[in-house]
């Protein structure tokens, strides 16, 4: 039985989640991995940013906090830790992990860098295809930021069988981060589909951390969730043949059933015969769970078909510029006072000739179900609120024209309906991605070792 846990499931996640999943792996006395995955698809773009500003930057920016707590306890009890942390810049974060082991003195650390998924500066876009899930979309302009393609587990794998005990990557694919420990510890055949089906199922269901156990689950009174505040990641205790079950540690909060199972299983499954990884093409149709007692699912029945013959690669581009402000409104007729308020900004916006992309909501009212026209907030004439914030949200080129419609909501503070208070504005510079299948060829894989002094 092969144990890996879930230290995080996307950037700005729980920073302190990964310590009872060490210490409860740590207490079965028989190593095993905890993963990080903290990539999503603008992150590497902003990475990359990050790292034209500064040639430090461009990992993950909460890597020490992260880390810190559960470097020393892991490395002690063998269970290797993989994350995509390194974001854009692994070597940056090798560098980090370095000085963390060397403040608490964890000598001789041996840290693995993978590479291959940064393709920028051997592409030309045009000559690939665009994925189909985003074809249909307008080009994008100029030229990018960022080209990453999702590599596999194979590097992971290397790594730790050659004695990794932290393994830093890009852009793996999330589920990569589970199978690359199971290969090395169980010495998996690549061409064993069922198996690497497996291993990838495992890493589907470990990547987004708390979902699997309770988190964006619990529904009051339909869906309880115990404890929220205190939720358990997830671990998978997988056996050799590939079964394995989902538990959580001990006396923490959170919620493992079928339910949460299912719901992280059919997670950004388009096809359930057919999901596609660059290690194996998961079908998921034949899948069983079965109750192994609280807190515990069984799953087994992954199947495997071979990978496709292309990689996904996901480009960043520099986009457009958002500009969000927004005002609050409240007491006795205060929705007759907010959709004054956003009356007003629709004429003022045309009067000055800001002609961008907008959108004008009343949040506590009818944001979540109106359109862009607002035609809910111009048909009701009183829905009885009395704690309401309008908002205003526009997008386009010209920086300063956002930002001047921005001001226009601030100027309702003496322009605009009585009692009007705590205006909030922000504007950046959007990312837009699109994604393109490219020849394996294109990403060759590669690991190398950095020791920690």
């Amino acid at each position: 039985m092969y144990l890996i846990g879930s230290g995080a499931g996307f950037s700005g996640d729980r920073v302190d989640a990964a310590i009872p999943v060490v210490a409860s792996i740590a207490a079965r006395g028989q190593g095993g991995a905890i993963i990080f995955e903290t990539i999503g698809e603008r992150t590497l773009a902003l990475g990359q940013l990050a790292k034209q500003r500064n040639p430090d930057a461009g990992y993950e920016p909460l890597l020490p906090d992260f880390l810190s707590p559960i470097l020393k306890p892991a490395v002690e009890a063998g269970i290797v830790i993989v994350g995509n942390f390194g974001c854009a810049n692994p070597k940056a974060a090798a560098a980090v992990v370095r000085e963390i082991a060397r403040r608490q003195g964890v000598r001789g650390l041996r840290i693995a860098i993978v590479e291959g998924d940064d393709i920028a500066g051997g592409i030309d876009l045009a000559d690939h295809a665009v994925w189909e899930g985003e074809r249909g979309l307008p080009a994008p302009r100029g030229a990018p930021i960022s080209v990453n393609a999702y590599i596999g587990a194979r590097p992971i794998a290397e790594a730790i069988a050659a004695g990794a005990q932290v393994v830093i990557a890009g852009r793996v694919a999330d589920p990569a981060l589970a199978l690359g420990p199971l290969v090395a510890h169980f010495g998996w055949d690549w061409d064993d589909l069922d198996r690497i089906a497996a291993g990838t199922l495992v890493g589907h269901l470990l990547e987004c951390g708390a979902q699997v156990a309770g988190g964006y689950f619990a529904d009051p009174g339909f869906k309880d969730v115990p404890r929220p505040e205190a939720i358990g990641f997830p671990i998978a205790e997988v056996a050799e043949d590939g079964r394995f079950v989902i538990t959580k540690p001990e006396d923490t909060g959170g919620l493992v059933d079928q339910r949460t199972v299912k719901e992280q299983l059919l997670y950004e499954i388009h096809d359930p015969a057919a999901y596609v990884t660059p290690d194996v093409t998961l079908d998921i149709t034949d899948v069983l769970l079965a109750d192994d007692g609280p807190d515990r699912v069984a799953v087994s029945g992954a199947r495997g078909k071979p990978p496709p013959p292309t990689l996904k690669a996901t480009a960043g581009f520099a986009g457009d510029w958002l500009g969000e402000a927004e005002i609050s409104y409240a007491g006795p007729n205060a929705f007759a006072r907010a959709r004054h308020a956003a009356d007003i900004l629709e004429k003022r916006l045309a009067l000055r000739g800001l002609d961008l992309r907008r959108r004008i909501d009343v949040i506590g009212a009818i944001s979540a179900f109106d359109n862009d026209r607002g035609d809910l907030r111009h048909a009701l004439a009183d829905l009885g609120a009395e704690d309401l914030r309008v908002r205003l949200a526009v997008s386009g080129e010209d920086k300063r024209k956002v930002d001047a419609a921005l001001q226009e909501v601030t100027a309702l503070y003496c322009c605009g309906p009585a009692g009007g208070g705590g205006v909030r504005t922000r504007m950046q510079q959007r990312i837009r991605t699109l994604s393109y299948l490219v020849p394996r060829e294109l990403a060759p894989t590669r690991f190398s070792f950095e020791a920690a002094p």
